[in-house]
């Protein structure tokens, strides 16, 4: 069972994306505690200084579907 799950689907135009793209890296750049904003509410996360990242492009009927996943733990893990 997961604890928490947040999902945004919505229709943006190509500046209203990159708007929210490069308020998701400036976020990374500071790392620490980052507050997003979506849509009407704000998320606040702990990104930590190492994450793993995953990046998905299919072509299916005739549209692209580029995912983006950024994982990380919850907990500070010991290396």
């Amino acid at each position: 069972m997961k604890d928490l799950e947040f999902t945004q689907k919505r229709t943006l135009s190509r500046t209203e994306a990159a708007a929210q793209l490069e308020a998701l890296a400036a976020a990374l750049r500071r790392g620490g505690q980052a507050e997003l904003e979506l849509g009407p509410g704000r998320l606040t996360l702990r990104i930590p200084d190492e994450l793993s990242t995953e990046i998905e492009v299919e072509l299916e009927d005739g549209k692209i579907e580029l995912e983006v996943e950024l994982t990380w733990h919850t907990e500070p893990t010991d290396r």
